[in-house]
């Protein structure tokens, strides 16, 4: 596993699900094609899992 994660919102939380829309929220997402860098852990792959079709994400 590497050590950070790189997520980048490729798509609009409007009408998504509110679960997802917290979810991307927690992830320090707040506008499209905004970026994070977050540690790899399995609490974030969980939470990247749950919204994978709304971010894009690369292993760095």
């Amino acid at each position: 596993m590497a050590d950070k994660l790189k997520i980048t919102l490729v798509k609009s939380t409007i009408g998504a699900v509110p679960k997802h829309v917290k979810t991307v929220e927690a992830l320090g997402l707040k506008k499209v094609n905004k970026t994070v860098e977050m540690p790899d852990n399995a609490a974030v792959r969980g939470m990247i899992q749950q919204v994978r079709h709304l971010v894009k994400v690369e292993e760095i």
